[in-house]
């Protein structure tokens, strides 16, 4: 039996809450012999570490002042032993290679993490969802952009290793039969009337090229088919999730389940810059279409809006266009925003591409993870544009993310015209 996977328990069940809301109805590889990715365990440096769980911070956004830009940790770091570390930090650094048969060269790294919770409780009040499920750490595609590269300094490994070292989560399926106990179908955000919201993907793509091999997004899926009354979406920017049909019509049918795939830009040159190893943008709408022809509802997020990149008159509407065409039930964007270990990455990438936006970018980012709030005022007004324009419904859980107030978010919450003229607060 595999190592990522052990015996799952029997059917859990739950009965869908009386009086309940509706949320919503209804890179080719090379493979070859088995090789080891590393030739040890995880590399790993001293300082500060997170739980052992891969605790909320780890899957959401953790707290700071808007008004004093994102902070800028010090980056210095010495290489040291496992043994000087604790929590995921630790428990990264021993991690055993994991077998794959990729044989590719530019193959990352990948590495069999424990951990004592799939399921994970996120606090924050900046999300419109009460807990995370994030199959693996770290992700292949390797966005230039990418808000969540912060999560590898959990395990104190730079944000650059984000897409190089990959952590599988182990026994994920009967982890998550074991954390629904601690699952309400009566969320506060809601006032009792909706049960409360599992996201899937927040900080790694659940369908990046591991899942293929490793499964661990299909092992919660496969959980989550034998409840019912549940709230599940999932986030992500490859066609891969097609695999996977047969079991969300089995989730849609007892459980309100929302997919979305991000797609910036229909430039494929300039995806492939800015997604290096994510699916085209085509066959990501091939994928909206497929996920539709199948009654299952999907929509598009165009996460994130790239000043000056993905931005220029008509482009963000022409996106949108496609999304109706393949069928998507709504739209949604916002501003890039960009975390400390992120701007590290992104902002040299800026300025050896796009020369002519370095500028602007070092004045904007450099010290504030936000773009000013006049271009993200102007950016919200077109996207609700838009939305009224290809006649975009709400996605499912906009009511619910309304009371909650959340402030400017890249993974997938576009705050009203309204929000964004209020301070962000944290």
């Amino acid at each position: 039996m595999s190592p990522v996977f052990s015996p799952t328990p029997g059917n859990h069940s739950q009965r869908r809450a009386i009086g309940q809301a509706v949320l919503f109805p209804s890179c080719p590889e090379d493979h070859g012999s088995t090789v080891r990715t590393g030739c040890g365990p995880a590399p790993a440096a001293t300082g500060p570490s997170d739980s052992l769980t891969g605790c909320p911070t780890a899957d959401c956004l953790p707290p700071f002042s808007a008004a004093h830009g994102a902070p800028r940790r010090d980056d210095g770091r010495t290489r040291g032993a496992a043994a000087t570390l604790v929590g995921i930090a630790r428990l990264a650094a021993n991690s055993p290679p994991a077998e794959t048969q990729r044989n590719s060269q530019e193959r990352p790294d990948y590495f069999l993490l424990p951990v004592r919770s799939i399921l994970n409780r996120c606090d924050s009040k900046r999300v419109p969802f009460e807990w995370t499920i994030n199959p693996y750490r770290g992700c292949e595609f390797a966005c230039k952009y990418c808000y969540a590269r912060y999560t590898h300094e959990y395990m104190e490994l730079d944000g650059g290793d984000f897409e190089k070292k990959i952590f599988v989560k182990k026994d994920a399926a009967p982890l998550l039969a074991r954390d629904m106990h601690r699952y309400s179908y009566t969320s506060r955000s809601s006032g009792g009337r909706a049960p409360e919201h599992i996201a899937i993907g927040t900080a790694t793509d659940p369908y990046q090229p591991a899942e293929r091999e490793y499964g661990v997004t299909r092992a919660c899926l496969e959980e989550l088919a034998k409840r019912e009354g549940l709230s599940v979406s999932v986030i992500t920017k490859s066609n891969q999730i097609v695999r996977d049909i047969d079991l969300f019509k089995r989730i849609a049918e007892r459980s309100d389940l929302s997919l979305n795939i991000t797609i910036t830009t229909l430039r494929s040159r300039l995806a492939r810059l800015l997604e290096p190893r994510a699916p085209r943008p085509d066959l990501r709408l091939a994928a909206v279409r497929q996920l539709r022809d199948a009654g299952l509802a999907v929509g598009v997020s165009a996460c994130p809006l790239i000043p000056g990149m993905t931005d220029h008159d008509g482009e963000l509407e022409s996106v949108a266009a496609a999304a109706k065409d393949a069928g998507a039930l709504w739209f949604f964007s916002n501003v890039l925003f960009l975390m400390p270990s992120s701007a590290k990455q992104f902002l040299p990438f800026v300025r050896e591409k796009f020369p002519k936006l370095a500028k602007q970018y070092e004045e904007w980012y450099s010290t504030n993870g936000y773009a000013p709030d006049e271009y993200r005022k102007k950016m919200s007004l077109r996207i609700a544009k838009i939305r009224e324009t290809y006649g975009f419904v709400s996605r499912p859980w906009e009511d619910m993310t309304r009371k909650r107030n959340c402030s400017q978010l890249s993974l997938g919450w576009q705050p009203t015209a309204a929000e964004n003229t209020q301070p962000h607060a944290k």
